[in-house]
């Protein structure tokens, strides 16, 4: 087995093919696709004899699609076999995916990092008077969001902190003017803080009401940012005065009830422990089995190097790859798993496409708040760059749309970042 850490100066690109197919062979060699009349959903037969003793049970499991316990899913976390955990996780995938990994074509827009609180955690949330503070205008949004759509992008995702004094009519007007650009173009915005924070705060309504008013001036899916840690201890350390487990898991329930669709998230790699983390899936799974309308699961490693924890211990490569398998193998009833480039690096994102990933997140274009949290990662991907990677990692690359439904490929011109604008860069 090669070692997933990424060297220095590692580029995907540079990575030799037979090298990847070799690692590949280790972890997908071991299955038979049998025949289905879905090639997406073919049937999947491991080599037990490749597992080890103590896992051939859960892998046995998921070779007849039957549900993990989390019990199981702590077994999965702590077991030192790498290889075994990414031959049942690759089997998952297989059986959901087929042989394809998606990208999708997006812009991230940070509005504002102003922000109320004070999450421990966070290096990106800003008071007024914070030389790192900043608040965009709409019309510097419109014209990144015009720029982009000239690229190609089918998505533009936008979150911020807590603003302190933006009023409702800023909220609507921002996503009509960006919906009037392109009604092709999907807009996926807000964490549920942010939701919770525009109904008690902003728009005084309750948070179906807030919902709806916003879906109606443009909101097309919600992001899964702010689920954190679902523990109630590990949320009064870390992020003490932000929505509870309970709280975010109700906005997303409403969103979903109202026909809407969203993402979810793991923040990993802090204080939590391993039961922590099987909690919190196993929170998600009981959700996703009440509304099905979670998309797609993102984890990704926390960045501790310029916040208060800078002393935490960053997850490593092979932490990172175990965690991104048992989430495919436990979350049987989520279609997507995707890999989140910008916090583990794009060599290490190719990687995890033999752990259970079949998703690669997008072109991002710009993104803030991991990169003001210490990530050293590019802040955006050409189309042909991650083509090429998953087609070393032995995948068929597909686009495809904020909801996962894959789209007909485009031959776009490589995209570049906008000049940032003044307004962009000042304090607030």
């Amino acid at each position: 087995m090669i070692n997933p850490q990424k060297p220095e100066g590692f580029h995907p690109i540079a990575v030799r093919g037979d090298v990847l197919r070799r690692f590949r062979l280790q972890l997908d060699g071991s299955m038979c696709i049998m025949s289905s009349k879905n090639p997406q959903r073919a049937n999947v037969l491991m080599n037990l004899s490749l597992i080890p003793i103590d896992l051939q049970p859960i892998a046995e499991k998921v070779d007849s699609r039957q549900r993990v316990s989390e019990a199981e899913a702590l077994q999965l976390y702590r077991s030192e076999d790498l290889n075994a955990l990414g031959i049942i996780a690759s089997a998952v995938r297989e059986q959901k995916n087929g042989n394809v990994a998606t990208y999708i074509l997006n812009r991230y827009i940070n509005y504002s990092n102003l922000c109320i609180l004070s999450c421990q955690f966070c290096a990106f949330a800003a008071k007024k008077r914070d030389a790192h503070a900043f608040e965009r205008s709409i019309d510097d949004i419109v014209v990144a969001v015009q720029g982009s759509l000239a690229l190609g992008i089918t998505e533009v995702h936008m979150v911020g902190g807590l603003h302190p004094t933006l009023k409702k009519d800023w909220y609507l007007t921002l996503l009509q003017r960006v919906r009037a650009l392109d009604p092709n173009l999907i807009i996926k915005a807000f964490t549920a803080i942010e939701i919770r924070h525009l109904a008690q705060r902003i728009f005084k309504l309750s948070i179906a009401d807030t919902l709806a008013v916003l879906r109606d001036a443009g909101l097309g899916a919600l992001t899964g940012g702010g689920a954190e840690i679902f523990d109630a201890g590990v949320r009064d350390e870390l992020c003490r005065g932000k929505e509870s487990a309970e709280e975010w898991l109700d906005v997303h329930r409403i969103w979903h009830q109202m026909g809407g669709r969203s993402t979810c998230t793991m923040l990993y790699g802090h204080i939590e422990t391993l039961e922590q983390r099987v909690d919190h899936l196993r929170q998600l799974r009981e959700l996703q089995d009440e509304t099905k309308g979670f998309t797609g699961f993102v984890p990704f490693a926390f960045e501790p190097q310029t916040t208060i924890l800078a002393h935490v211990k960053p997850a490593s490569a092979v932490e990172q790859l175990r965690n991104l398998a048992v989430s495919r193998i436990y979350l049987d009833n989520f279609d997507h798993l995707t890999a989140y480039w910008v916090s583990m690096g794009l060599p290490l994102a190719q990687v995890s496409l033999s752990y259970g990933v079949d998703d690669l997140h997008g072109t991002i274009l710009e993104e803030k708040i991991f990169h003001m949290a210490g990530a050293k990662t590019p802040q955006e991907q050409t189309v042909e760059t991650l083509e090429s990677v998953i087609r070393e990692a032995g995948r068929e690359p597909v686009q495809r749309d904020s909801y996962y439904r894959h789209l007909p490929r485009r031959h776009l011109s490589a995209p570049t970042v906008p000049p940032a604008h003044e307004s962009e860069l000042v304090c607030a």
